[in-house]
């Protein structure tokens, strides 16, 4: 019967969050106009709420597939299954744009198990990049003729795993995620001058239609050492080799009559780095920090983009910059042997810094830097656990006219926890 009931859960949960994958975007960020958009955060509920980190993070009750060395840790008889949805308000302001927008999102949706004492397993669908914007400007010509514009994009890209993670011995653990890659991204600029304006200008609609299918693969180590009896350390490293991305690109151009063009786009992932960190104490206290580092510069990717930008005069196409991110984070459990409820609460908090992975006008665009606290609440007479974090994001343009945005993000994550590879007897 406690099997029906999780799978029933599972189901309902696989329905829920699928359509939100498909209709649901997060963001109205006009940065996204650039590369493949904004970067998912790749970590769950627990990790979420600790600032990001992961690489080094090692929980037998929640999955983490940005390091898949850490699917080891699961015991013989427990089944995971966790899935999580956000909802966000971002403020945009600078560069001649005001935006206020509300969205809600599909996070991730993944399970968990063992297959052997040494090998265990995870499967998962979660986002990798979003886009989203609408942004529109008045422009004159020197002559002083007014006319205006508008910029718009939606879409994203998104990653379907299979990940292994294996122990090698005791303390050291492998794995491989290998994922399937696709999506499609549309965007679109459209500048419209006045009926009576002088045949030296035209009005035009540009639309560009992206769709990408491949396979990536993410590589991670786990080491794990007993300090003493109440204190282990773990350190971790990931590692993502540089992908190509199949794809199909069009772009369509209509001034006096439509034009449309078949096109293959030159489109990368980056080589990825990570090394992480993470202190257990009593079971009760765990610490960590991690250092991600993504190439983006040795990345080529050739796509059509505006030749006049309303954050900035853009005369690059794509050009990137390496993507780096530093995340620390904590979490404390009270009291593991308390008849409170609260004492088994899970209290997590965290930060990160990072800066983007696209340039404007040549330059490094922004920098960012995100606060996070949340609470993992244990579900009465069950193992499964309520991820709830707050996170505040503060995106800041680092030249005169570039966009700030503020972002302050509820992510919810529900972690069914429970032993369904448990023989029962008959008496």
């Amino acid at each position: 019967m406690i099997g029906f009931r999780k799978t029933l859960c599972a189901f309902l949960l696989i329905m829920i969050t699928g359509g939100m994958a498909v209709a649901q975007n997060n963001t109205n960020s006009p940065y996204t106009r650039y590369g493949l958009g904004d970067l998912a955060d790749q970590s769950f509920g627990n990790a979420r709420a600790m600032g990001g980190i992961a690489i080094g993070l090692r929980d037998n009750a929640q999955i983490n597939p940005v390091n898949p060395a850490s699917y080891t840790a699961i015991d013989s008889l427990t089944f995971l299954f966790e899935g999580g949805v956000s909802l966000q308000n971002m403020n945009v302001n600078g560069g001649g744009v005001k935006v206020n927008a509300k969205n809600s999102s599909f996070d991730y949706l993944a399970m968990q198990f063992r297959l052997r004492p040494w090998m265990a397993m995870s499967i998962g669908l979660l986002p990798y990049s979003n886009v989203g914007y609408s942004v529109s400007d008045v422009q004159t010509t020197d002559d002083g003729l007014q006319y205006s514009r508008t910029f718009s994009g939606d879409g994203g890209l998104h990653q379907l795993y299979a990940g292994l993670g294996v122990k090698l011995m005791k303390n050291l653990s492998i794995g491989a995620n290998v994922s399937y890659f696709w999506g499609d991204i549309t965007r679109s600029r459209t500048q419209i001058f006045p009926s009576m304006s002088s045949s030296s200008y035209y009005s035009y609609a540009q639309e560009t239609m992206l769709s990408v299918s491949d396979y990536k693969v993410d590589l991670g180590l786990q080491y794990t050492q007993e300090l003493n009896k109440k204190t282990q350390l773990t350190v971790g490293a990931v590692y993502s080799p540089k992908c190509s991305l199949n794809n199909d690109y069009s772009v369509s151009t209509q001034v006096s009559s439509i034009t449309s063009q078949d096109l293959k786009a030159n489109l990368e992932t980056p080589n990825s780095f990570g090394v992480g960190i993470s202190a257990n104490y009593d079971k009760r206290l765990t610490v960590g920090v991690d250092y991600s580092l993504q190439k983006w510069s040795k990345v080529s990717s050739s796509l059509v983009t505006d030749d006049a930008d309303i954050l900035s005069n853009f005369n690059e196409t794509y050009a990137y910059s390496d993507r780096s991110k530093v995340s620390v984070g904590a979490e404390f459990i009270p009291n593991l042997m308390g008849r409170s409820y609260f004492s088994y609460i899970k209290y997590r908090l965290g930060g990160y810094y990072s800066t983007p992975y696209y340039k404007i006008n040549g330059k490094d665009a922004a920098s960012e830097y995100g606060l996070s606290v949340g609470l993992g609440l244990p579900m009465l007479r069950s193992r499964s656990i309520l991820s709830v974090t707050g996170q505040f994001v503060h995106v800041k343009g680092k030249a005169a006219g570039m966009i700030d945005e503020n972002i302050f993000r509820i992510s919810i994550g529900i972690t069914f926890c429970e032993r369904w590879f448990e023989k029962l007897k008959v008496q």
